[in-house]
């Protein structure tokens, strides 16, 4: 969404822009920076930009410290555990939810999504994959009225997300596994075990193998 769009305005704007920011790892965990170097980096004033971080703070997505700075929280073992459990939880149910309501034309969007997260994979374009594997899983689990399931889903992704990024880029790409052909395939056979097994591991595996070795550089990284 642009800014001077019908109906945004630039509060709105600079809330998504910076979401966005989030989702996609521009924030390193635990580096801080200014509302005056936010403000500078979208061409604004701070005053949209103060409010947009209040509501990334609530949101848990950013941490707030003194002289107008904020922070991706880091992250820890056990905080990706749980967050983790809680994806998988979350998210396995979302798609059971939204199994019975996807239709062809859902089914072929969710298909060329995912070979737009493996053509990003090839091009070793990070961005790219984050971009694409989140709106792959947020196109399968928002059909219907996904009005209550949505929010909760995106407040994790808001808290795992630039984690994510910090691991591909010093890790590599070759940790990733793939588990989105068996979930449009269980879509398409109706089955709903099936489905959830492939959510579940999808989540589950890749960065739950990080070796206290991973951890330690990720550390010295961030």
């Amino acid at each position: 969404m642009e800014l001077g769009d019908a109906g945004i305005t630039r509060q709105e704007w600079v809330y998504l822009q910076l979401k966005e920011a989030v989702l996609t790892g521009q924030f390193v965990p635990g580096r801080s920076v200014t509302l005056r170097g936010i403000a500078q980096m979208l061409g604004t004033s701070p005053t949209p930009v103060r409010e947009a971080l209040r509501r990334l703070v609530a949101e848990r997505a950013l941490e707030a410290h003194g002289n107008r700075r904020v922070s991706v929280p880091r992250m820890t073992p056990a905080k990706l555990s749980d967050l983790c459990a809680v994806r998988a939880n979350l998210e396995a149910f979302a798609a059971e939810r939204a199994m019975p309501l996807i239709d062809d034309a859902h089914l072929e969007r969710l298909w060329e999504l995912d070979a737009e997260v493996d053509a990003a994979i090839e091009a070793g374009d990070i961005r790219g994959y984050l971009q694409r594997h989140r709106a792959f899983h947020f196109t399968l689990y928002d059909v219907g009225d996904a009005s209550a399931v949505m929010p909760l889903i995106e407040s994790v992704w808001l808290q795992f997300s630039p984690f994510l990024r910090l691991a591909i880029h010093h890790i590599g790409s070759d940790y990733i596994v793939d588990r989105h052909v068996e979930a449009l395939h269980a879509v398409s056979a109706r089955d709903a075990q099936a489905l959830r097994f492939a959510i579940e591991a999808d989540v589950r595996e890749g960065l739950g193998s990080l070796t206290e070795q991973d951890w330690r550089e990720l550390e010295a990284a961030g």
